[in-house]
């Protein structure tokens, strides 16, 4: 049985999630400089929320960072390769739209990477749409963004 709840942005597992993220993006793109733009804070994500398997384990996160009074962007979406293909990605993405619904937000907008072919397959699967890069990533070559008008 999966849960997905609101956690710290500090939290161990939190860390220790985004921390394997960032390991593997450094592998994929060849480098710790892929990421444009401000890095998410725990001031900046209002929004930071952990799934856990039956047993309890940290298998996926993801966090809101509020944009403007009704956008915010989905940030640090991640999934145990283990856990990969199980629904842990879909839970967590309804899970963010929930909340990010019940916080006025119509617009939700993300970037992934080029070297993200999985990430840019499973957003489109989830019905969003490809638009130009915004704010901090417009011109970067490596980056690819998405939004979803929220019902």
């Amino acid at each position: 049985m999966l849960s997905v709840r609101q956690e710290p942005w500090e939290s161990t597992d939190g860390v220790r999630l985004r921390a394997a993220q960032r390991t593997e993006l450094d592998a994929r793109y060849g480098s710790d400089d892929h990421e444009p733009g401000s890095p998410p804070t725990a001031e900046s994500v209002t929004v930071f929320l952990i799934a856990r398997d039956g047993t309890g384990t940290a298998v996926g996160c993801g966090g809101l960072r509020l944009l403007g009074p009704d956008s915010a962007e989905i940030k640090r979406m991640y999934v145990i390769p283990s856990a990969r293909g199980t629904g842990v990605a879909t839970t967590i993405l309804r899970a963010l739209e929930h909340a990010a619904r019940d916080a006025g937000v119509r617009t939700l907008l993300l970037e992934t990477g080029t070297a993200q072919p999985e990430a840019i397959r499973f957003y489109e699967r989830e019905g969003y749409h490809r638009i130009d890069n915004f704010g901090p990533y417009r011109g970067e070559a490596l980056s690819v963004c998405y939004a979803r008008q929220l019902p």
